[in-house]
């Protein structure tokens, strides 16, 4: 009898990641490059074919084992649907595929399969609701319309700040002061910066915002707050698609759970198993 692997495909970080398994056996894990199918589709599907190589090669089983193993790679972007239309021709010479978001794989991860809901706060924000047959998204289409809660819109709120408080539109604080003396006090500079600014950029201001707080600046408790309300707002609408449980992640999660209102910390569970682990357990499912 032919062994059967399954291999899940995590590209919603910076670096693409991967895992092979086999009757519950972790036989591979590796670490690639950027697999974001919106930003750079080209790019995430040579990511994800390179990883499915190694990992295989990695396990020591030769290339057409690739023939007996059911893949499911939740890759960023994939919930737009002129890329999902896309994907549709993408086929690796695998035994079954499934192509989903990462934030899905991140919520069959969360819940280890069972129905629950995640919301993903980092540089962006996105929430994924799964009922056991079904995922529903929430939010997830970029910095300029979206990302509700998340470090870059934080930051980008922060330099917004900066910059009435450098007009004396409102009051100027040590914090205020600090966040504009990273552009030489120049709203000029600020604004030039501006230009090729990605999100990863607006969420470096984070960390001193979180600073400022905690020593008792009323400009960072405000952003906070705010930022708490924008996730509140969030987890309440995933929370009634979900059956209640509901799980942070990503590197805001941790830091500012404290600013988030008590019913909605309530609402809270911790993570059962990482995203790999979720598209694992979403390949189970293709087999059955």
């Amino acid at each position: 009898m032919q062994s059967h692997y399954l291999l899940g495909i995590d590209g919603g970080g910076t670096r693409c990641r991967a895992r092979l398994t086999s009757n519950g056996t972790v036989l591979a894990e590796a670490i690639g490059g950027p697999a974001n199918v919106w930003s750079d589709y080209d790019a995430a599907l040579k990511s994800a074919e390179q990883l499915i190589a190694q990992v295989i090669a990695q396990a020591g089983l030769p290339s057409q084992a690739l023939t007996q193993t059911t893949v499911v790679a939740g890759l960023a972007g994939a919930n737009v649907a002129s890329v999902k239309a896309r994907l549709a021709s993408w086929q690796p010479p695998c035994a079954a595929l499934q192509v989903v978001s990462d934030v899905e794989i991140a919520c069959a991860g969360a819940h280890a399969g069972e129905p629950g809901a995640v919301f993903i706060i980092g540089t962006g924000s996105q929430g994924a609701a799964w009922d056991g047959e079904h995922f529903t998204l929430l939010g997830g289409w970029g910095f300029a319309l979206s990302d509700q809660g998340s470090g870059a819109e934080l930051g980008r709120r922060a330099l917004r700040l900066a910059l009435l408080a450098h007009e004396d539109i409102i009051p100027k604080t040590d914090f205020t002061d600090s966040l504009m003396a990273q552009f030489d006090r120049s709203p000029e500079t600020m604004l030039l910066w501006t230009r090729n600014a990605v999100p990863a950029d607006w969420a470096r201001v984070v960390p001193p915002v979180f600073a400022a707080a905690d020593a008792g600046d009323a400009h960072a408790r405000s952003l906070l707050q705010q930022t708490a309300d924008d996730i509140g707002l969030m987890v309440r609408r995933l929370t009634t698609l979900s059956a209640g449980r509901l799980a942070l992640m990503g590197g805001l999660a941790e830091p500012i759970q404290t600013w988030l209102a008590e019913d909605i910390q309530a609402l809270l569970v911790a993570p059962q198993c990482d995203a790999l682990a979720g598209a694992i357990s979403l390949a189970q499912r293709v087999n059955r």
